[in-house]
């Protein structure tokens, strides 16, 4: 991976600020009857206006600009004519480009009153990607950022998702190094300054075992249960991890 400047570093604090649009958006529009064809209109729109480029959009031939991953479903649902109903959960994965840096984060929500498994799943991810980002410290090492993503899921069984992992960001939106959500505290590459990386937790309410429909893209649990998903990306500081995918980008504390 290229380490990175502050210029560039600036450039995806830009790209972040506009994933967090984003993400602010389509919580609003994700109620009841909302379809995911358009939750994609809305966050195409926002990307657009602020003048950059959907990170997703052709990727790889992907069809749309973000990914609607409901229920069941982990990673890389293609937005279609689902319409969301009171009691689902849906993840959302955004990513855009401004002046060729990438921003890229993850979040999932309640549509709804869901069940208290649901709600309690959606908590302990979110809390699994905070604990990871905290580990991303200069000096620490990945297998120290995938230990303690693990550690949150362990004392409730949930499956940490394997096969689909973080990533290096930067000019690419997949960058070297793999930033997996399990490890061995102490292993694997030291993190320096001028890093960046998305984090992102994976945590099934059942086996962490996954399949991928016919359509190539979307990720399913193999058990059927539910799965949540949540990223950031972080830009690895002297002073320590800094949030790029928020509204304001957060140094956050060790």
């Amino acid at each position: 991976m290229t380490m990175k400047s502050e210029a560039d570093f600036a450039k995806m604090k830009i790209a972040g600020a506009v994933v967090a649009e984003v993400h602010a958006a389509v919580r609003e529009a994700a109620v009841p009857g909302a379809s995911m064809l358009e939750l994609d209109e809305v966050a195409h729109r926002i990307i657009r206006d602020a003048d950059c480029r959907p990170s997703f959009l052709g990727y790889h031939g992907f069809p749309a600009s973000i990914c609607t991953s409901p229920n069941e479903v982990i990673v890389h649902g293609i937005p279609d004519g689902y319409k969301l109903r009171d009691g689902d959960i849906i993840s959302i994965d955004a990513g855009a480009i401004y002046d060729g840096w990438h921003g890229d984060a993850a979040f999932t929500m309640a549509v709804g009153e869901v069940s208290p498994d649901a709600a309690q799943l959606i908590e302990v991810t979110e809390r699994g990607l905070w604990a990871g980002i905290a580990a991303a410290r200069p000096g620490n090492r990945l297998g120290d950022v995938g230990s303690a993503i693990s550690a949150v899921a362990a004392p409730y069984g949930y499956g940490v998702v394997r096969e689909y992992i973080g990533h290096g960001i930067g000019q690419q939106m997949h960058e070297a190094p793999d930033v997996p959500n399990y490890g061995r505290a102490g292993k694997g590459l030291k993190l320096k300054a001028g890093m960046a990386i998305a984090i992102e937790p994976m945590f099934n309410l059942g086996t962490a075992e996954t399949s991928v429909l016919d359509d190539g893209w979307t990720v399913i649990t193999q058990d059927g249960k539910l799965s949540a998903h949540f990223e950031h990306t972080v830009l690895i500081t002297k002073d320590g991890p800094v949030v790029s995918t928020l509204a304001e980008p957060k140094l956050v504390a060790g």
